[in-house]
């Protein structure tokens, strides 16, 4: 008899898309909500169950329709595929206990079957993206998360009309970021004639150095850089995050691009291999100062906000400049640096933005002029975005230094004056991470509210899941068992020739 457990690799994705019909079927909010939340949650017990079994036995791989591969699709749960799982699952299931109030006031009651059916589907089409062992395939997760993304972000535009074109804008840039990788993966299909991941890792180094794999590296690394907003390519992320629904941006900034991340860190150190990547085609040069410049202009750029969503969208774009800089260190430090900064930097800044929805959904606009005094105000809520904002900026207690500290410790081995000016930036970064959040402090805390206003809080279905994410990224800054050491088994093991 086949056990449960022994399916959970397709499950764990296949559980979200077929329930998406049935929300889309759903009339009100009370069912289509508690069904996406459920089957959310059973996810993220699937990834849990996963991420043990891998810690305990081993990388698990599961046939589908029973082809073995490389002739079928192949499911591989392996350490870095089941952190991502586990990740991706549990933001959505946090997010969600948010969502049921929240959403009422940003979505038409007629639309939110179809809302949390496009959830479903986004959030199978991470899932699928992380565990699938085919390269094809993460291309048909990729374009099932990236339609119902654009769906999502559209239906902002009840709040306001300019939903639309970010969708629009994300949809064109995202349409050439996906183009871009299919192109290479059909280069590197005639070059292998094959699909599966583990199988063009074996046949790569045959054929590494032809013209027709240095083309598909290119349109490769330049699509997922379209796709995780890698600075110059990042131009769809700030206005989709500043004008979709307050949930699905706090979903989108904690998931959506680390998953594009994992992409990037899948295809140089399992695919291409570290070697090849960094020795023989100087990925390095190209991503670390693309990396630098990142997190220090939008870092600048964000001083400059006055939409408080807009703000966090810029420092996205700069925190995701650290990610890249670990990959682009080339080592086994610089990628757990990466990897650790993912996960804390996924709680901080779902935590952040679940605040301003509590905001939003009280006064109404994100807006900093419309937010003076704030802080008196809805004083609960403030105060935990503050906390959020002292995980930016790298607070000893908070994941932001240990993601800040482990990226330093990875610099400091190159051991050159390039790496004490590079020590030097981050620095920097953070110094204007302090402004930008001190700019949201002085108007929540020192200016005064308007005349009139009275001290009231987002209802506690709002403010809960908050503060679980605001206290949960202090508990991962102080006990970093889990995220760094996680993070030091999947550097290990993909240094180690995975």
């Amino acid at each position: 008899m086949i056990s449960l457990s022994s399916q959970f690799p397709i499950l764990v994705a296949l559980a979200p898309l077929m329930a998406a019909p049935f929300c889309a079927l759903f009339r009100g909010n009370t069912l289509p909500w508690a069904l996406t939340t459920i089957i959310s949650a059973f996810s993220f017990y699937v990834s849990l169950s996963l991420l043990f079994s891998v810690t305990t036995s081993g990388p698990i791989s599961y046939e589908l329709g029973g082809w073995a591969p490389p002739w079928g699709i192949e499911y591989v749960v392996d350490p870095l595929s089941g952190f991502m799982l586990v990740l991706i699952s549990g933001i959505s299931t946090g997010v969600l206990l948010f969502a049921r109030e929240s959403i009422t006031k940003e979505v038409p009651a007629h639309q939110l079957g179809l809302f949390f059916a496009a959830y479903l589907l986004s959030l199978t089409g991470m899932l699928g993206i992380c565990i699938t062992g085919d390269a094809f395939n993460i291309f048909v997760f990729l374009e099932i998360m990236s339609l119902s993304s654009y769906a999502l972000i559209a239906m902002g535009e009840r709040t306001d009309r300019r939903a639309l074109t970010a969708a629009f804008q994300y949809l064109i840039l995202g349409t050439v970021g996906a183009t871009f990788y299919l192109i290479g993966v059909g280069l590197i299909y005639m070059m292998t004639g094959t699909l599966n991941i583990a199988d063009i890792a074996t046949r790569f180094p045959e054929i590494e150095g032809t013209r027709p794999i240095l083309a598909a590296v290119g349109f490769i690394v330049i699509g997922i850089g379209i796709k995780l907003a890698l600075f110059p390519l990042h131009v769809w992320l700030p206005n989709s995050y500043t004008y979709a629904p307050n949930i699905v941006t706090a979903f989108f900034a904690g998931t959506a691009t680390k998953v594009s991340v994992y992409l990037l860190i899948r295809f140089i150190f399992t695919v291409f291999g570290p070697d090849y990547s960094f020795a023989g085609l100087g990925l390095t040069d190209i991503l670390m100062p693309l990396a630098i410049l990142a997190f220090l202009s939008m870092s600048a750029v964000a001083i400059y906000q006055t939409n408080l969503k807009r703000l966090l969208a810029y420092s996205s774009v700069a925190q995701l400049g650290y990610m890249v800089l670990g990959i682009a260190l080339a080592s086994e430090s610089g990628l757990t640096a990466s990897v650790v900064h993912i996960f804390n930097h996924a709680i901080v800044k779902t935590g952040l933005f679940l605040s301003v929805g509590c905001m939003f959904y009280v006064i109404g606009s994100t807006y900093l002029k419309d937010l003076h005094g704030i802080g008196r105000r809805m004083p609960v809520t403030t105060f935990g975005f503050a906390l959020g904002g002292l995980g930016l900026i790298g607070v000893p207690l908070t994941p932001g230094f240990i993601s800040k500290w482990y990226l330093v410790v990875a610099v400091l081995e190159k051991g050159s004056y390039f790496g004490y000016a590079l020590v030097a930036a981050l620095m920097v970064s953070s110094l204007l991470a302090v402004i930008y959040i001190w700019r949201v402090v002085e108007v929540a805390y020192f200016r005064p509210p308007p005349e009139g206003t009275e001290t009231k809080e987002a209802p506690l279905s709002l403010i809960i899941p908050t503060w679980i994410f605001i206290l949960g990224s202090f508990y991962f800054g102080i006990e970093t068992s889990f995220n760094v050491g996680f993070a030091k088994a999947v550097s290990s093991f993909l240094m180690g020739g995975a």
